[in-house]
């Protein structure tokens, strides 16, 4: 079984589908106690700069991960990303791009853009499941985080 007390992940994303089902795969990966959801760039960046609603550290711990998705409402995935990686406060949080999009340009753009992993999100749920039990098994088991990233 997977450490859950590493880490706090965070899910960006607007899909209510995908938001159930990464969650779904969390919760069969046994990675679901320390997973929240922000629905669009905007959100993200007041939850990560601890602004309201987010305001509570307590409820909305700093998260060790951020999946990402690119195409949000409001402020885009690209667009909290590159805000992201300029602030000295959030850069080191990893961003792993979780996306619809397998458009080569998307990929590239993100890795200039300092995004720590990009994949394109399975089509069926086994795929997914694989994709968060890899992923949990390197961010929880593998990496090391610094202090401020890690839950108590």
């Amino acid at each position: 079984m997977l450490d859950t007390t590493s880490i706090h992940i965070l899910v960006a994303d607007d899909d209510p589908d995908d938001c159930m089902l990464i969650r779904e795969a969390f919760r069969v990966s046994r990675l679901a106690s320390k997973l929240g959801f922000v629905e669009n760039g905007e959100e993200l960046l007041a939850y990560l700069r601890g602004t309201a609603p987010f305001a509570d550290r307590q409820r909305f711990p700093l998260p060790g991960l951020i999946l990402l998705d690119l195409n949000m409402p409001r402020k885009d995935g690209r667009e909290a990303l590159v805000e992201i990686k300029a602030d000295p406060q959030l850069r080191d949080i990893p961003v792993v791009v979780l996306t619809t999009s397998a458009d080569e340009e998307d990929i590239r753009r993100s890795y200039a853009q300092g995004v720590n992993s990009y994949i394109t999100k399975p089509v069926s749920f086994s795929g997914l499941l694989e994709v968060v039990q890899t992923l949990g098994h390197y961010w929880l088991d593998i990496v090391e985080l610094p202090a401020e990233h890690r839950s108590l």
